[in-house]
């Protein structure tokens, strides 16, 4: 009677499952994800592989130590460490200052910080271009010299220390300071044993990650550099140069290098990211 009254009150029927693949959800998840990831990663790395040796490894080697090859790459890789030495002790400075201090105008300083995320690169290198060209209104005149490259690439690499900072800091736990504190050290024994530890990895992640960036920069150099082989011509740059005179193993060649350094560098996050983990525990 009771079965009567259920489904004469309109009360819906469950459905069996005639057939279904037991994690039948799951392998198709995790089919689309590496069908993705080998589309959008794995087959350009490919590809661009083998191109650069496609004339064997002795036009591999004579690519990538050409003369102007050469320079292009220790410009680059100069310029990065540079910048990435810079950006560890000042992107850390402005990390702490926007956690620990109360300013008017933080907001705004605190968004000012991803600027360089939103802005396209040839926009960030024409503003520099008018900032530190010829007719600087600073009177600072840095456009077509090597340090007009430190600066672009401090521009576009300024928020990654301070983003990978920020939440270390504040997560940090700071009765630990008050505690050592209280106990008598000083402000540097207390930064240098409780909070560098702590922001060791954010600040490893972040330099690796601007190092990277720097690297393969070419937005806002190819104004602002002015280009000019074995002076200021970037690797980048080079790369394109390359492609313009249809010399596409050349180019595969230099941007294979640059893969690897970024590579390694993508090793040195996961270690820094697993030393923090430990650190944690």
């Amino acid at each position: 009677m009771s079965e009567v009254t259920a489904i004469d009150a309109g009360e819906p029927r469950p459905r069996k499952a005639f057939f279904r693949l037991p994690g039948a959800g799951q392998a198709l998840n995790k089919g689309l994800v590496v069908m993705y990831l080998g589309l959008m990663v794995l087959l350009p790395i490919v590809a661009i592989t083998s191109k650069a040796f496609e004339n064997g490894i002795s036009g591999f080697i004579d690519a990538v130590t050409a003369p102007q090859a050469v320079a292009a790459l220790e410009l680059t890789v100069i310029c990065s460490l540079i910048v990435v030495v810079i950006n560890a002790i000042m992107g850390t400075m402005i990390a702490w200052v926007l956690v620990r201090d109360k300013f008017p105008g933080q907001k705004i300083v605190n968004s000012v910080i991803d600027l360089p995320f939103a802005l396209p690169t040839i926009v960030a290198s024409l503003i520099l271009l008018t900032i530190y060209g010829a007719d600087s209104p600073l009177g600072i005149h840095l456009a077509f010299t090597k340090p007009a490259i430190v600066v672009a690439l401090l521009f576009v690499t300024l928020p990654f220390v301070v983003r990978a900072v920020q939440p270390l800091l504040l997560s940090l736990d700071r009765d630990m300071e008050a505690a050592a504190e209280s106990l008598g050290a000083r402000k540097w024994l207390i930064f240098r044993r409780i909070i560098f530890p702590n922001l060791a990895p954010g600040i490893a992640t972040g330099i690796a990650l601007a190092f990277a960036r720097a690297l393969g920069e070419f937005g806002s150099l190819v104004l602002v550099s002015g280009n000019i082989p074995f002076q200021t011509e970037v690797a980048s740059v080079y790369i394109r140069g390359q492609i313009e005179f249809d010399r596409l193993a050349s180019a595969s060649a230099v941007s294979v290098v640059l893969l690897a350094v970024s590579l390694a560098l993508l090793f040195c996050v996961t270690l820094a990211q697993r030393w923090g983990l430990r650190h944690d525990r």
